[in-house]
């Protein structure tokens, strides 16, 4: 799933074409967001109107969104027929939870699990330098008591689970002016099974340390 920013006319397109691959191929259910009004240079203007908006063109645009989220391509299609400039969010906490950390420790991270060859499923890295990792659902409820036993506490670290009643922004939403929501590590047929979050903890718990550490000392 390749990531390409072009003239609008062509992105409004891919952000239908790739919310139904999302729906079709992976069964994630799949999410309309608001979209950035002004892309011209200037500030990043949200389609909410909020001048204090603290994700532009990246969050849902009603209360109840969790009960319009489509997992169909055909519902895909109602929901980006409607609005076709639409960000893709997906829902947490249903097909898989997302570990969200800085993107200087998820680098280092990443780089360790596959010195490991650990199981990696698909990796997302944002606009606002986080690397997102697709994880099991689950991972809300095991996560506390893992970084526990691994000497941390809860909070301690810049460390976000996200899961049920949650949501993350996907390729190829775009947040301002030059800016996207990329894959890091794409969705293939190889990492659809994903891993578990016990698997990949450690070692994302390891870099989050170095960087509060690192953080700590200057």
């Amino acid at each position: 799933m390749e990531d390409t920013i072009g003239a609008p006319r062509q992105l409004t397109a891919q952000l239908l074409d790739t919310a139904v691959r999302y729906a079709q191929e992976r069964h994630w259910d799949v999410l309309p967001g608001s979209w950035i009004e002004d892309d011209t240079g200037g500030p990043a203007v949200c389609s909410c109107a909020s001048p204090t908006c603290p994700a532009p063109g990246a969050h849902p645009t009603r209360p109840d969104w969790a009960a319009h989220a489509g997992g169909s391509a055909d519902a895909v299609r109602r929901m980006w027929g409607k609005q076709p400039r639409a960000s893709v969010l997906l829902p947490t906490g249903r097909t898989f939870d997302a570990i969200d950390v800085p993107e200087v420790a998820g680098c280092l991270a990443l780089a360790r699990m596959e010195r490991m060859d650990l199981p990696l499923g698909p990796v997302i890295c944002t606009p606002d330098r986080r690397l997102v990792f697709f994880v099991l659902p689950g991972a809300t409820v095991k996560v506390p008591d893992l970084l526990r036993k691994l000497g941390w506490a809860p909070g301690s670290l810049d460390l976000r689970v996200r899961g049920e009643g949650d949501w993350i922004a996907a390729p190829p939403t775009r947040t301002g002016p030059g800016a996207s929501v990329q894959w890091a590590r794409q969705p293939t047929a190889l990492n659809r099974w994903l891993p578990d979050v016990e698997e990949l903890l450690s070692p994302l718990a390891y870099a989050c340390g170095r960087e509060l550490a690192a953080a700590r000392g200057r």
